[in-house]
C-alpha cells in the first residue's frame, strides 16, 4: 500500500467516526433525568427525600407480609395508629441493660427516655396540616416537637440532628410533597417518658 492510500484511508476512517459521534443522539441517564426533574419540581424531590430518607420507616403503620413488615397503603406516614393494644412490656429491664424496643411496625420505641410514638405527618390536621414551612424547619433544624418554640424536645428514635444538615431547598421540598399527602386523621399518643436520673 503507498503512503498515499494509506493517508486516505486514515483520513476517510477519521472522518467517518467523527460523523458518527456527532450524529449519535446523546441519551440522558435515568439518574439525570431523576436529577433533573425533581430540581426542577419541589413536589417530586420532596418525594424521592422523603423515600431515600426513610421517613416511612417509622412514621407508616406496616402489617406483617411474606418478607417482613409492609406498608399500609392508605395509613401512609399517618404515625402510631391511635388506640393500638400493645402487650405488656418490662421496660424497666429492656433499658437498664442498654436495649432499645421497636414495635413490630416500627412506629413505637421503648428506650432509656421512655416511650416514643412516631408522629402523623400527613397532610391532616391532626398531622402537619396546619403547620406552616417555620414550623417544619425549626421542628428539623432544631429538634423541638410541633415546630414550637416552647415544644419539648423531639424524641429518639427521630434523627433530627441528620435531618438539620439538609439544604433549605430540601427541608421546603419535603414539606411541600408531606402537605401534599393524602390526609389521615390519626391522633398519636404523648410519650411515655420516664423521669430524669437523679444526680
Amino acid at each position: 500500500m503507498t503512503k498515499k492510500m494509506f493517508l486516505f484511508f486514515a483520513a476517510a476512517f477519521c472522518v467517518a467516526i467523527l460523523q458518527f459521534c456527532d450524529n449519535k443522539p446523546v441519551k440522558e441517564t435515568t439518574t439525570e433525568v431523576a436529577t433533573k426533574t425533581s430540581v426542577e419540581d419541589p413536589l417530586k424531590k420532596g418525594e424521592y427525600l422523603v423515600s431515600i430518607l426513610g421517613c416511612d420507616d417509622c412514621h407508616s403503620p406496616k402489617k406483617m407480609g411474606a418478607n417482613g413488615p409492609e406498608l399500609i397503603a392508605e395509613l401512609r406516614l399517618s404515625g402510631h395508629t391511635a388506640n393500638t393494644q400493645l402487650p405488656p412490656v418490662d421496660a424497666a429491664n429492656i433499658t437498664k441493660n442498654g436495649w432499645i424496643l421497636f414495635w413490630a411496625d416500627l412506629t413505637t420505641t421503648i428506650g432509656p427516655w421512655g416511650q416514643s410514638y412516631a408522629a402523623n405527618i400527613t397532610s391532616d390536621a391532626t398531622g402537619i396540616g396546619t403547620w406552616t414551612e417555620d414550623r417544619f424547619s425549626k421542628a428539623m433544624r432544631e429538634g423541638k416537637f410541633g415546630g414550637m418554640d416552647d415544644g419539648r424536645p423531639i424524641l429518639p428514635p427521630m434523627p433530627w440532628q441528620s435531618f438539620k444538615n439538609l439544604t433549605d431547598e430540601d427541608l421546603k421540598a419535603v414539606f411541600t410533597y408531606l402537605k401534599s399527602t393524602k390526609p389521615v386523621k390519626n391522633v398519636v399518643a404523648p410519650p411515655k417518658l420516664n423521669a430524669p436520673p437523679k444526680s
